[in-house]
């Protein structure tokens, strides 16, 4: 054996390895067939449709990959990367005021409907499983969750590390996405997956700056999309909840 070849040996040996389990429940918490309900939200897309400003698969590419720069690793997955570490160490205080920022800076009544529907579903989801402590159930209850907040308990059982949990909240949402382009514009499945292919080359840059940014510079401001939320809620024909 080369010294090349003993040295990438003794990496792979030593390199940390995810559990099987864990992995398992990483993805299983990326899927849409979790029952939360994400696959009936567009978060603004089929506003966006309905008023033109997305027309085309690129288009609705582009849209796609600016929400998760602009809004979602500013916001939800900075969110996530810190409320993990605090459901593993019981700090229900940073867990309160994660919470309480996320349903503060919802900017429209549909955005904020859809991250208590969905955390409140995946909290009753995670009261059907035997590796929780039904005090951390609790803790997380009082707190009425944020999607952002229960997916983070959800994830804190497993012995993953947060960028591994972050990427695979953030790929979850891009598959949901990439289904209501599919439905809104619409498009066909191979367009889909194209769109879904752009978003996750994007999504590891977008981990890494949710991972590094500070409470300070978290921020949930996205006017455009807000308009288009709002909008939405009166939309006169529509297939999304928000």
């Amino acid at each position: 054996m080369t010294m090349d070849m003993r040295t990438t040996a003794t990496a792979m040996h030593t390199e940390a390895v995810l559990p099987p389990a864990s992995l398992l429940q990483l993805i299983w918490l990326a899927s849409p067939a979790l029952p939360v309900g994400g696959f009936s939200y567009s978060e603004g897309l089929e506003a966006a449709v309905d008023r033109a400003h997305v027309a085309t698969e690129t288009e609705a590419a582009d849209w796609l990959v600016e929400q998760l720069h602009l809004t979602l690793a500013r916001a939800d997955l900075a969110v996530l990367a810190q409320a993990i570490p605090a459901w593993r160490c019981d700090n229900t205080a940073r867990l309160r005021e994660l919470n309480d920022w996320v349903l503060q800076t919802r900017e429209t009544h549909e955005l904020r409907l859809q991250t208590v529907q969905m955390g409140r579903s995946l909290l009753e989801w995670l009261r059907n499983h035997d590796n929780i402590a039904a005090a951390k159930l609790q803790a997380c209850a009082a707190l009425e969750p944020s999607y952002p907040i229960a997916f983070a308990l959800a994830a804190a059982t497993t012995q993953a590390g947060v960028r591994d949990c972050v990427l695979a909240y953030a790929f979850g949402w891009a598959e949901n996405m990439m289904q209501s382009a599919i439905k809104s514009v619409p498009l066909g499945q191979s367009a889909g997956q194209r769109i879904l292919s752009r978003l996750a080359a994007e999504i590891p840059a977008a981990v890494e700056y949710a991972c590094a940014l500070p409470d300070h510079e978290r921020q949930a401001f996205s006017p455009m999309l807000a308009i288009l939320s709002s909008q939405h809620e009166t939309q006169y024909s529509r297939l999304f909840r928000s």
